[in-house]
């Protein structure tokens, strides 16, 4: 802005014009304070958010169960080693239908035999029987209470010379195949959980929560509903599944 001297008034023009331009340069410095300050003060609320965590618990049986029976036989016979193989299995078979388990939930694997003299890294002074034949059977039953007591059975197949192979791992596996069906309340109670958090955190902070800035779901996870050290969540009838929701909420 430009202040100019009319003819008549030449005496006292450069006093105004000094006064004029000492108020423009004040107006200045103010607007050239306040503009960062408030630029600094909208980073400032902007940056105000709390992350906090939700989490959802729930109880479950697992809904499948899958039984490995492993047999074998050892005799230095390989055509008494197979005919004792198709015994054990028409008692182990028969064992089964004792304990309610049907012909569709049962399925074979393949007759495998192993001849120890064939293999080149035998002992030279191996003095243990010549063949050994095994098979897998398979039980797969959504009834796993039924599972579980003939496990707890098989006692009565060993009383019958039937040596069950559990060398490598164990027998049964009991999962929970259902995770799809309990995940949208669990999810939303994960969320109301972390927004109590929130609620909390604002309260003992003196501000409000706002909106969501950003959510994770997290993870859907198995456990067995025993935690001991040695638990396997496979090896559990009863499960927890659990989730930890991660969310950030602006706050005002």
């Amino acid at each position: 802005m430009e202040y100019k001297c009319e003819p008549k008034d030449k005496k006292g023009c450069p006093e105004k014009a000094r006064v004029l331009s000492a108020l423009l340069l004040a107006v200045g410095l103010i607007l050239a304070g306040f503009f960062p300050g408030w630029y600094y003060y909208r980073s400032k609320v902007n940056a105000n958010f709390v992350t906090v965590k939700g989490l959802s618990e729930k109880e479950v049986k697992a809904n499948l169960g899958i039984w490995n029976i492993r047999y074998v036989v050892t005799n230095n016979d390989l055509s008494a080693a197979q005919q004792e193989i198709s015994r054990q299995k028409s008692v182990i078979y028969k064992f089964l239908g004792a304990q309610g388990i049907t012909a569709e939930e049962i399925s074979e694997g393949r007759i495998e035999t192993n001849d120890i003299m064939a293999n080149p890294y035998r002992s030279g002074n191996d003095s243990g029987a010549r063949f050994i034949v095994s098979q897998n059977i398979i039980v797969r039953s959504a009834d796993v209470d039924k599972i579980d007591d003939a496990l707890r059975k098989t006692g009565d197949l060993v009383a019958q010379g039937i040596i069950l192979d559990t060398q490598y791992s164990s027998p049964v596996a009991y999962l929970f195949t259902d995770i799809n069906a309990v995940k949208p309340a669990m999810l939303e109670e994960a969320t109301k959980n972390a927004a109590a958090a929130a609620a909390e955190f604002a309260k003992s902070s003196n501000s409000r929560v706002g909106r969501i800035k950003r959510a994770s779901q997290g993870v859907f996870s198995i456990l067995p509903r025993e935690q001991r050290p040695d638990a396997s969540e496979t090896q559990s009838i009863d499960k927890t599944v659990r989730v930890v929701s991660t969310v950030e909420y602006w706050l005002e």
